[in-house]
């Protein structure tokens, strides 16, 4: 077997998300079919991380072997010929047997986009959170964000029904940028829960319009219920960004 790796970027407008779900269109569905006809076989893929329905991908990082030695500017090219222009492989690399997206992660970075204004340009729509009215207190907003850091129960930070027995997760960054109308909100980790960057966002964005005070905040890190939390800001403005992997594996500066 000859062992790949890619980096995929693609929208999520028009799919249920990565992971291959009952009735609905998924990005690894897509990308399995579009391999299993280049393979004239079935493959099976493993992504670094699961996407929700909406949400966009930079980075995007997945794992497959194929029984068929292709060279990977042919198979990157043939790829990209079979898929929709939503998806694109952007880089194709081979890998060691033991290589698998998912657990050879050592984090996994996302990046939230947000527009603050009455006005946003057409070119930005389903691409970034449009946040009509009055604008964030930025000061409050990167303390809120200072705070998110660290190791934390984040149970009001993931979906209800969806949230694991141990909802303790460790924030390794967590910044705020804006590039003027733009604020970008840049999150690593090791593993998220589901929705959690979307939550956090939802958060941060209740305490810098001064919806909620910063000891709220930290009360919530401290294992509140997910009621207790702000809401769930949209899909959109979500995008997986970068995943990393240990310098032995060599394909960091590929990604």
């Amino acid at each position: 077997m000859n062992h790949y790796a890619a980096k995929i970027s693609y929208l999520g407008k028009n799919y249920s998300g990565w992971q291959v779900q009952p009735d609905a269109l998924s990005i690894q569905e897509v990308l399995e079919g579009v391999l299993a006809k280049i393979a004239e076989s079935p493959v099976r893929i493993t992504g670094a991380g699961r996407t929700d329905k909406g949400v966009n991908a930079w980075g995007q990082v997945a794992s497959f072997s194929l029984s068929k030695d292709i060279p990977t500017d042919k198979l990157r090219l043939a790829l990209n010929f079979y898929l929709p222009e939503d998806i694109r492989v952007m880089k194709i690399f081979t890998v060691c047997e033991d290589f698998n997206a998912r657990r050879s992660a050592l984090s996994r970075e996302y990046r939230y986009f947000i527009y603050h204004g009455y006005v946003c340009p057409p070119v930005l729509n389903n691409y970034v959170w449009w946040r009509k009215g009055r604008s964030w207190n930025m000061d409050l907003a990167r303390e809120a964000c200072r705070m998110i850091q660290g190791r934390h129960d984040f149970r009001a930070f993931c979906k209800t029904g969806e949230c694991p027995d141990d909802s303790f997760r460790t924030i390794d960054s967590l910044r705020l940028r804006n590039r003027g109308s733009l604020s970008i909100i840049t999150v690593k980790a090791q593993s998220f829960m589901t929705n959690m960057v979307r939550i956090i966002v939802g958060n941060v964005n209740n305490v810098a319009l001064g919806k909620n005070s910063l000891s709220w905040l930290e009360a919530l890190l401290s294992g509140s219920e997910r009621s207790e939390s702000a809401m769930t800001v949209p899909a959109c403005g979500l995008w997986f960004w970068r995943v990393n992997y240990d310098k032995e594996v060599n394909i960091n500066e590929e990604l």
